[in-house]
């Protein structure tokens, strides 16, 4: 049986860059035993970025 935790990642307005730095929420989630399993985007919005990311995580319960 797996559990899964969703992390939501807001990009800064007027850019498809993140907020936050992806890569320590993921060296943060595997310290503690979580897999990167998906990265997932939503749709583009108007101006052709998206406005937020979801990393996804799964580790065994």
């Amino acid at each position: 049986m797996y559990e899964y935790e969703f992390v939501r990642i807001k990009a800064r307005f007027w850019s498809s860059e993140p907020r936050e730095d992806y890569r320590d929420i993921v060296r943060e989630y595997a310290a503690q035993k979580w897999r990167l399993v998906q990265v997932f985007a939503p749709p583009v919005g108007v101006y052709g970025t998206a406005s937020w990311y979801e990393l996804i995580f799964e580790r065994e319960r």
